[in-house]
C-alpha cells in the first residue's frame, strides 16, 4: 500500500499570515519502504513580496527569496489529484495540513508521524510532565542513530526522510491506515 507523505516549507505560522513557499510530497511503500517523489514545487503564494525576505526559512535552509519570486502558485489542481489518490500523512500534520486545507485542499489523512513518535522518543519536557513532540531531527537520530542526516527544510527532502520514520513506525505496528 502507497500513502503520501507531505512536508512543507513556508514563510511563518498559519496564524500569523504565513504563506507556502514550497511543496514536497513522496509516495510511501508502506510494505518495502521504497519510496517516490512526486510533487516537489518551489511555491509563490500572490501576497508573498519583499517583506518574506527575513522569514526563517531563508535563513535556515538553501532555498532563497529570489528563487521564491520566481516560483509558480500553489498547483492546487495537481496536489488535490495526489490527495485523491492517497492516503496522506505529514510530521507535525496539523501544521502542514492546516496550510494546505486552508487553501481549499481535501486530504484523507493518516495519523500524525511526530505525535506517534512522542512515546516511543522519550524526550522530556521542559516542564517535567510527559514527553514532549519530538522534532523530525530527532526523531531521526533515534530511529536511526548510524545513518546521518541533517534536516534541510526543504519540502521533498525532509517528506523522504519523513517517510522513512513513517515506515519505521509501520514496521513497529504503531502507525497504521485504519484511521
Amino acid at each position: 500500500m502507497k500513502i503520501a507523505v507531505v512536508d512543507i516549507e513556508t514563510t511563518g505560522f498559519l496564524g500569523e499570515g504565513g504563506l507556502i513557499v514550497e511543496v514536497g510530497i513522496i509516495l510511501l511503500d508502506l510494505e518495502t519502504g521504497e519510496t517516490e517523489c512526486t510533487y516537489n514545487k518551489l511555491v509563490k503564494e500572490e501576497s508573498f513580496g519583499e517583506e518574506h525576505n527575513e522569514s526563517w526559512i531563508f535563513d535556515n535552509s538553501n532555498l532563497t527569496h529570489e528563487e521564491v519570486m520566481s516560483a509558480n502558485s500553489l498547483d492546487k489542481e495537481k496536489i488535490q489529484k495526489i490527495f485523491d489518490e492517497y492516503q496522506a500523512t505529514a510530521y507535525n500534520k496539523a501544521f502542514d495540513f492546516g496550510f494546505l486545507r486552508s487553501r481549499g485542499l481535501i486530504i484523507n489523512d493518516l495519523p500524525c508521524p511526530m505525535l506517534l513518535s512522542t512515546d516511543i522518543c522519550k524526550i522530556p519536557s521542559q516542564n517535567g510532565y510527559g514527553s514532549k513532540w519530538p522534532k523530525v531531527q530527532k526523531a531521526w537520530d533515534f530511529f536511526f542513530p548510524d545513518t546521518d542526516y541533517i534536516e534541510e527544510h526543504r519540502g521533498a527532502d525532509d517528506a523522504k526522510h519523513e517517510a522513512l520514520i513513517v515506515h519505521e513506525l509501520y514496521k513497529r505496528g504503531v502507525f497504521n491506515c485504519s484511521n
